[in-house]
């Protein structure tokens, strides 16, 4: 399970570094840096569903804090 968490981490923080390389690179005339930061989202989103599911089914278990 960290294993998975860990590589969506280091997937998001690529795109959102790639995002700033296309940013400071193209200027503003291509839609990389556009395209990277839709990516970054949808992969926030699927790592935030992935965690929700896998508390539901037990595979995580909640602090209490």
């Amino acid at each position: 399970m960290r294993i998975i968490v860990i590589l969506a981490f280091i997937g998001i923080l690529a795109s959102l570094a790639s995002a700033g390389v296309y940013l400071m690179r193209d200027k503003g005339t291509t839609n990389r840096t556009v395209n990277a930061l839709t990516v970054r989202i949808g992969l926030s989103i699927v790592l935030f569903l992935f965690v929700l599911l896998a508390h539901h089914m037990g595979w995580i278990q909640s602090t209490g804090f």
